[in-house]
């Protein structure tokens, strides 16, 4: 059985589901004339500045970082070393290509969770891909719509929302301060408990607090290893470009690598981690105080940048130039807190890198968790009304309370499934409403330049 769900989840995240999530981003980044190179400085300005002006329950800021919450996590960490272990440095190139163009379909997705939002039972805002596959495309391609938010549902429950987190949080405090894992999980659950049973509103309040936190720590203990090892890095780059198109040679305890394996694990594990394409971050994207659907999909699109092309590239560059990468003695999961360690000191018997990467890897699975209850909640309130929320909410709690007492190899892989499942439906939305968004991103930048001449007509109209 595990065998054949392996076999299943390797072809799902195969070729065929690369292709049309890379391909989709080409398609989006001609018809938008590369927005995410000409549009990401102003991008970038309205994460902090917009004016939440619109309709909606939290703000543009909030809602990036509920989508932050969920996306930035152990991919992140334990994502890219994986890449990096299997397909060699030249991974990262592909992970970098992946994410160029991943930037152009999550602002697509942005744009359309406003455009086609609505009001639920609860007077709260909904919104995603189950959304506007029904108000966009219509009531006929409603299956569609219960598809994606049934996949959502499994795997909020199921796997990346609970389990996966939960175990990735209680391994790492057991293996550096030797806590129980089952109780580490039970706190945890009752911690999850407390914020989420308050609603979207204290999920993102929680995000804007502990996200950018977290994200700067983290940097910051990457931009520290870069430095010290400087020398290596003009190397690292070089050999990230020449992997991309060559066979990676077997090196250290590296086995070596193919352009295939890098492509695939590239894009595979950059996709994952940033999610562009899957439409999970298009739930929190509705629920942004905004006027103008093209504005959120420009504070969307950053998410993208942030993930990939900032966290994920700052962990490949400290695997490669502490050389941890080439290690094969050294299990990929614990590669990343390696590289920490060749360079971070021992206080008090305790290994500084070590202690540093549990609380970096706690607070990015746990905030994780909270941004894949509210995908999950959403999904479970468009397939089964507001009713069945408090009764979500209670069974989300279970499973992160069960998660740190279970192995179950089988779910996890049925979760990862069910994740590129959620791909589908959401891709044939955004491709057939891809005129929607251009329509809506020419009406926000000719508003723009109304705005722009009406200012400095009513300037000259004073001086005169």
């Amino acid at each position: 059985m595990i065998q054949f769900l392996d076999q299943l989840d390797n072809f799902i995240w195969g070729p065929p589901l690369l292709v049309l999530l890379v391909g989709t981003g080409i398609m989006l980044t001609i018809r938008l004339g590369l927005i995410q190179v000409t549009k990401l400085p102003q991008a970038l300005k309205l994460i902090f500045k917009s004016d939440h002006s619109g309709e909606g329950d939290i703000s543009s800021f909030g809602a990036l970082c509920t989508a932050l919450a969920a996306t930035v996590g152990t991919g992140n960490i334990i994502g890219v070393a994986t890449a990096l272990a299997a397909g060699g440095p030249g991974a990262l190139f592909w992970m970098w290509f992946a994410a160029f163009f991943g930037m152009a379909t999550k602002y697509a997705e942005g744009v359309l969770a406003i455009k086609y939002r609505q009001l639920d039972e609860n007077g709260q805002v909904a919104g995603g891909p189950m959304y506007y596959i029904t108000n966009g495309m219509g009531e006929k391609f409603k299956p569609l719509a219960i598809f994606f938010a049934f996949s959502g549902g499994l795997v909020a429950l199921f796997g990346m929302g609970t389990f996966t987190q939960v175990n990735a949080i209680t391994s790492s405090i057991e293996n550096t301060l030797h806590l129980p894992a089952e109780g580490v999980g039970i706190v945890l659950a009752l911690l999850v408990g407390i914020i989420t049973f308050r609603g979207i509103n204290s999920i993102s309040k929680v995000a804007e607090k502990v996200v950018p936190v977290m994200a700067a720590c983290y940097l910051i203990i990457c931009v520290t290893i870069l430095v010290i090892n400087h020398a290596s890095l003009l190397p690292a780059f070089e050999l990230i470009f020449k992997s991309a198109l060559t066979p990676t040679a077997a090196v250290g305890g590296f086995t070596g690598a193919t352009v295939a394996m890098a492509i695939r694990n590239g894009v595979a594990r950059g996709v994952f981690s940033n999610e562009s394409g899957l439409g999970s971050a298009p739930i929190a994207a509705a629920a942004a105080k905004t006027e103008w659907a093209a504005e959120q999909g420009l504070i969307s699109m950053t998410g993208t940048f942030i993930d990939s092309l900032i966290i994920c590239t700052l962990t490949g560059l400290t695997l490669m130039v502490t050389g941890v990468w080439q290690m094969s003695d050294v299990a990929t999961g614990a590669l990343t807190e390696t590289a920490f360690n060749t360079v971070l000191p021992t206080i008090g018997g305790l290994p500084l890198g070590s202690v540093l990467l549990m609380v970096c890897l706690s607070l990015f699975a746990f905030t994780t968790i909270l941004g894949w209850n509210y995908y999950g909640e959403r999904c479970c309130e468009f397939l089964f009304g507001a009713k069945s929320i408090t009764p979500y909410r209670l069974i989300f709690v279970l499973m992160v309370g069960l998660g740190a007492f279970l192995q179950l190899e089988a779910v996890w892989l049925i979760a990862d499934i069910v994740n590129g499942l959620m791909a589908l439906p959401n891709l044939i939305a955004i491709v057939a409403l891809s005129g929607v968004v251009v329509a809506e991103t020419k009406a926000y930048y000719e508003h723009l330049q109304q705005s722009k001449l009406q200012s400095v007509e009513a300037i000259q109209a004073m001086e005169d």
